[in-house]
């Protein structure tokens, strides 16, 4: 996404660290960047204003939940890694099994 004009600050940047932004998780100088890049950049801007839009809503309706603050740190630690370009090891993406059943469990062996 782009207005087709050049920014100090590209768009993918700004993009790519929205939800930073919008959490007020960067320091201000970056926060004056993509304030100044939304000011020039219409695209951008609509994107900000949704995403400020649909984080308004989920904190109205799940806005009581508190995250615990491993989890956050762990997804935190995920998205540092996924942005610089590492792979997140497949264990730790895929669902725990669900339980089987003691019905559908296979019998057990005798040693």
């Amino acid at each position: 996404m782009s207005c087709g004009d050049p920014h100090e600050t590209d768009c993918s940047e700004v993009l790519d660290h929205l939800y930073e932004f919008l959490d007020r998780e960067m320091p201000d100088g970056e926060c004056t960047k993509f304030e100044v890049h939304f000011e020039e950049c219409s695209p951008c801007l609509e994107k900000y204003g949704l995403e400020q839009a649909v984080k308004k809503l989920v904190k109205r309706c799940c806005g009581s939940d508190d995250v615990p603050t491993d989890l956050r740190a762990k997804v935190m630690g995920r998205i540092d890694l996924i942005r610089a370009g590492h792979l997140v090891p497949e264990q730790d993406v895929v669902a725990p099994e669900t339980p089987v059943s003691p019905a559908t469990q296979p019998p057990a062996t005798q040693e």
